[in-house]
């Protein structure tokens, strides 16, 4: 079942994106795939059955159980490969500046990026958490986004590579990047020269990270930023079956497993899982940022809504026409999101 029609529902520039992201999608399976290890599946027999499984949850089925943990670790497998790929090719179009100074380090015992542009000041950080499902993704492969980041806020961003399901599910992730936030304080950084950030995932990680330090007593960090975060792992909000049809990024991938492979048994419905249904009481400043159009719509609204009722300052910035986590590609759009970051980071670290 297909619910994007690319010429239907995106303008030109969106197509160009999209369409650059399938060529270098095939690319990057066919040299997976050209590695005899990475035959053990037949990978086009599991692709139809994620499909089917798509088709279903999209008719409200219960599909839970319909992929095998070998199975899920293979597709994991597949989608690392194919998204480091992908960074590295957009890096050999856009090369990261050279004046970007990237430094390797160990964030309490998990491997991290230091990124300092110019002009960055020398204290205040982002801890940032990258986008990826829970299965997927690294520093490396969000560069494109958090440079920028770095760039618009004046900020050295530390970007950590945090542990990924199957092999980690819930609360391994979350852990982690809790983890970090302790070790920067540790460190000696003054929680007001902090901003959590993150995208996708990388969002639902941020709003736990907050709500996980709050419980723990620790000084909650200056503000966060979100782009396009989970919050309901239930996925019960309406926008992920009505907005398929302009979802380029998730309408077509199987979301139903991705979720699943994370929480590994865990209640999506208990509060320490999902953030929207936690209590939301004394959280730091947040800026969300999603598109108008994407499926995890309901994820950032509904979130939003309970936050203010609970008193945080939240501030939404919406963009029509265009895609899930937006600010990797090279869209004007995407510009006036970091442009807007900078300017909610000057709020309250100035």
């Amino acid at each position: 079942m297909t619910f994007f029609d690319l010429k239907r529902v995106t303008r030109p520039e969106i197509n160009a994106v999209l369409e650059r992201i399938e060529r270098v999608r095939v690319e990057s399976r066919d040299l997976f795939l050209s590695d005899p290890v990475n035959r053990e599946i037949d990978l086009d027999r599991l692709w139809a059955k994620v499909m089917d499984g798509n088709e279903r949850w999209f008719r409200g089925e219960n599909v839970a159980g319909l992929l095998s943990f070998d199975e899920r670790l293979y597709l994991a497998r597949l989608h690392r490969f194919v998204v480091e790929y992908r960074a590295d090719h957009l890096e050999d179009m856009i090369p990261v500046p050279e004046d970007v100074e990237i430094e390797k380090v160990d964030a309490a015992g998990l491997p991290a990026e230091l990124q300092i542009t110019p002009g960055s000041h020398p204290t205040r950080t982002i801890l940032y958490f990258h986008g990826g499902g829970y299965i997927m993704g690294s520093p490396h492969f969000m560069r494109s986004v958090t440079v920028k980041i770095g760039a618009a806020t004046g900020m050295r961003v530390l970007s950590l590579d945090y542990r990924l399901a199957p092999e980690h599910p819930y609360p391994a992730a979350v852990n982690d990047c809790v983890g970090a936030y302790h070790w920067l304080l540790e460190m000696g950084t003054d929680p007001l020269d902090i901003i959590v950030a993150g995208d996708s995932a990388g969002g639902y990680l941020t709003l736990q990270t907050l709500l996980r330090a709050r419980d723990q007593g620790l000084v909650a960090p200056a503000g966060a930023v979100c782009i396009s975060p989970g919050t309901d792992l239930a996925l019960t909000g309406a926008t992920y079956r009505s907005h398929a049809p302009t979802d380029p990024v998730l309408a077509d991938i199987g979301l139903f497993w991705w979720v699943e492979t994370h929480l590994s048994g865990a209640d999506p419905l208990d509060p320490q899982v999902s953030p929207l249904f936690a209590d939301l009481h004394n959280l730091p400043p947040l800026l969300i940022q999603a598109s108008a159009s994407e499926m995890m719509l309901d994820d950032t609204t509904a979130f939003a809504d309970r936050a203010q009722d609970a008193g945080v300052d939240v501030t939404v910035q919406m963009w029509e026409d265009t895609m899930h986590v937006f600010h990797c590609f090279d869209l004007p759009e995407a510009k006036e999101a970091f442009a807007r970051i900078g300017d909610f980071t000057d709020r309250f670290l100035k």
